[in-house]
């Protein structure tokens, strides 16, 4: 009796571990949620579409893109990072939730560090350092030299707290100067009052510029990433042009709830990177001004604690807060 009670419950519980086991095998087996803390046709929604269709097609389910804006990205995020970590739910985050947010605001609603496993980090977009054609500078040096000239006088537009502003005030503290921030609700309108003249510049994202910039309606005197870039070769970094250690891109990469399965987490960084790396998805995403990358998980942990880490101190430094 005592030998059959004990076969029977190994049984069950073998029987259990298979089950599971089919489970992950079978992954996934229903439609997946990829929520996008930012408005549809943003930057970020953009990426996360590149991705979605590929990705779908190479997972063989469909690939749900929901739009969650508000509260600079933490509202979508929150929903992401309370969602069950069963890798039906992914979040393409971006430095402002995942990595600015924490120090900006006061309450956000979720840890980034703990309540998220890191997938990948799939792309990033430089700022792009533009002025009105009339303003008397042609480099970065020039616009030092100007705004030590003029402390104050030099007005540049940005979202309050978002990760424009925060690179400008980067960029100020490295240079010894000051500027004036104009806040604007959406970061296209503060490049419209670029090219308008109304403010003399501002750190614009790639996507959305570079053609901009090319049509000779605005100057273009450095890039914020830490190398040139492939969509404006000719542009040399602010690093390179007077500020050397200066760096800050926007920032894309997919992450899920934190207690997502191990072997889930794997194979959803391996199939994305896949999509990344191959040619025609890659020619789209750069067609569309972003740069490519494709970390391992924990390669985006990591880059996720240090981008934590530095713009804490940019924005203790610029007395940000966006509550």
């Amino acid at each position: 009796m005592l030998h059959s009670a004990v076969r029977t419950v190994l049984m069950f519980y073998a029987a259990i571990g298979a089950a599971a086991a089919c489970a992950q095998t079978n992954y996934p087996a229903k439609p997946i949620r990829l929520i996008v803390a930012l408005p549809a046709g943003g930057p970020t929604d953009i990426l996360a579409r590149l991705i979605a269709q590929p990705l779908s097609a190479s997972l063989g389910q469909p690939i749900v893109v929901d739009n969650r804006p508000g509260a600079g990205g933490n509202i979508g995020a929150e929903l992401a990072a309370k969602s069950p970590a069963d890798g039906y739910t992914m979040l393409m985050g971006t430095s402002g939730p995942l990595a600015i947010n924490p120090s900006l605001y006061k309450t956000i609603g979720f840890d980034p560090l703990r309540d998220f496993a890191p997938v990948i980090l799939a792309a990033s977009a430089p700022f792009v350092i533009v002025l009105h054609p009339s303003v008397a500078a042609g480099n970065v040096k020039e616009l030092i030299a100007l705004a030590m000239a003029k402390p104050g006088q030099i007005n540049f537009g940005s979202v309050q707290g978002n990760a424009s502003h925060l690179a400008t005030e980067l960029f100020s503290y490295m240079a010894g100067i000051k500027m004036t921030l104009v806040p604007y609700k959406g970061a296209a309108q503060a490049t419209v009052d670029v090219i308008a003249g109304q403010i003399q510049l501002s750190f614009a994202s790639t996507p959305g510029v570079v053609s901009l910039f090319k049509a000779g309606k605005l100057k273009a005197i450095a890039v914020t990433s830490a190398k040139r870039i492939s969509v404006l070769p000719e542009v040399p970094t602010v690093a390179e042009s007077g500020v050397p250690g200066y760096e800050a891109s926007v920032w894309y990469g997919v992450v899920v709830p934190a207690k997502t399965p191990r072997e889930i987490v794997t194979q959803l960084n391996a199939e994305i990177a896949k999509v990344l790396r191959e040619r025609s998805n890659r020619d789209k995403i750069l067609a569309s001004d972003f740069e490519v990358t494709a970390s391992t998980p924990a390669e985006f942990g990591e880059f996720i604690r240090s981008e934590t880490a530095k713009w804490g101190k940019v924005i203790k430094a610029a007395g940000a807060r966006a509550d």
